[in-house]
């Protein structure tokens, strides 16, 4: 009777540790699957010099070009005004 108390006890500790390793596992797969991979972008290139051109009329602001990043790229969106 106390050799089969031995053998059971021993199963136990074996299977403890691969439920162990198992949940391990299980956790660090789930953890990195969150994960999402971007690509670097380059840097922002300096901005251009732009003329302003004269107001259209009062009531009207300047906003001024700058660069958008656009699928791989980076796209100069040019000043423009605009009315208030």
């Amino acid at each position: 009777m106390r050799d089969s108390l031995t053998i059971t006890s021993c199963e136990n500790t074996s299977m403890s540790k691969t439920v162990k390793a198992l949940l391990a596992a299980t956790l660090v797969a789930v953890t990195l699957s969150g994960c999402v991979v971007e690509p670097a972008r380059p840097h922002r290139p300096p901005p251009l010099v732009e003329v302003v051109p004269v107001m259209p009329a009062p009531g009207y602001h300047w906003v001024a070009g700058h660069y958008r990043w656009g699928g791989n790229q980076w796209r100069w969106v040019p000043g423009h005004w605009r009315a208030y």
